[in-house]
């Protein structure tokens, strides 16, 4: 039986849980650099990375029973549900959000564009813009990150799993390359989501996922006492500290090489008892609670920039938003993602490997 990495699971809940604060103080503060959490969107990367360690160690030895469409569809089987129920808590919060029609320059949208929007959306492709932001996936903003991990998911099973470690470490080179100098060209990696930025959008998956197959294919691994604890407190400063001059440089190597150690630690620690439940709850609560937040952090942005509430108003909305979150991801998790992959898992995954 292949061992398990539960602190794994734990930071993807650690990173998870601060894209869900970077994204209610961005609300706040809409200026990066004055964004208290300047680097949090790094999230994103840390996640592709993750992702390339975990898919090359849960299908790197499952290619002689496994055909390209049974692992595609197992990660469909995966990824999909949240991706649907996602969009429909995107299209109903906008057709219902009291605040956005009141910002300038916000579209009219009839409800059979939304619905079309919508439609187009449940496939994960770039639909037309409905609020004004240029962005790719204007129901669920995230989504545009998830289409990149299909992307990664196709290039792993088509060429990826396939790789040498030389093949590996030649793309793994020329994408850090690519990476490093659009980082330092557009100052920081913060972006991707929009129409216009799509292409770095691609630039930010290919360096961390295929670093992260090499990663899991190299075998390193760093052991540390208190490894989760410790990696979460490593993940939370390099995403608080301050931008400055060579901003773009500073989040390149926190991608190729901080995030890295990072999982090498993650990889390397063991962990019991309370710890280990809690990496088990925030790693069950990471994929839902990412996906599924933003919806609603549309209607309270626009409520921030709309009404102007004060401080202490927004303080309180804020950590309420974040308790709500935690209960949703947890309760979309055990009524509608379980079952609904149980249930296709019965349905579509008869000859592959579950």
């Amino acid at each position: 039986m292949k061992p398990h990495y539960p602190i794994l699971d734990g930071l993807r809940g650690t990173a998870a849980l601060l894209v869900v604060i970077y994204h209610l103080f961005e609300a706040y503060y809409p200026v990066p650099a004055n964004h208290p959490m300047h680097h949090g969107y790094m999230a994103v990367d840390f996640f592709y990375l993750l992702s390339g360690f975990v898919v090359g160690y849960a299908y790197d030895d499952r290619w002689e029973r496994m055909t390209v469409w049974e692992f595609l569809k197992i990660r469909l089987v995966r990824l999909h549900p949240l991706v649907i129920l996602g969009t429909v808590i995107g299209a109903i919060g906008f057709w219902f959000d009291p605040f956005t029609p009141l910002l300038p320059g916000v579209p009219h949208v009839s409800i059979l564009k939304l619905i079309g929007v919508m439609l187009i959306s449940f496939t994960l492709l770039p639909a037309p813009d409905v609020r004004g932001w240029n962005e790719t996936h204007p129901l669920d903003g995230p989504c545009w990150s998830l289409l990149q991990e299909y992307i990664a998911n196709l290039l792993y099973a088509f060429w990826g799993h396939k790789m040498t470690k030389t093949a590996l470490w030649i793309v793994v080179t020329i994408s850090g390359i690519a990476l490093t100098a659009t980082a330092i060209w557009h100052g920081d990696v913060g972006t991707g989501w929009s129409f216009e930025t799509f292409w770095i959008a691609i630039v930010r998956m290919m360096f961390p996922f295929f670093a992260g197959l090499l990663l899991y294919r190299s075998g390193k691994r760093l052991h540390i006492k208190m490894a989760y604890p410790l990696c979460s407190l490593l993940l939370l400063i390099l995403f608080f500290l301050p931008t400055w001059k060579y901003n773009g440089i500073y989040e390149a190597a926190c991608i190729i090489i901080a995030f890295p150690i990072v999982i090498a630690m993650g990889a390397g620690g063991t962990i019991s008892g309370r710890w280990e439940k809690i990496c088990r709850f925030s790693g069950a609560i990471s994929y839902p609670i990412y996906i599924l937040h933003y919806p609603f952090i549309y209607i309270y942005t626009s409520w921030v920039i709309a009404k102007k509430p004060a401080p202490d108003q927004i303080t309180l909305v804020a950590c309420a938003l974040f308790l709500f979150f935690i209960l949703l991801a947890y309760s979309s998790l055990k009524l509608y993602d379980e079952p609904v992959r149980n249930w296709l898992k019965r349905r579509a995954l008869q000859k592959a490997d579950r």
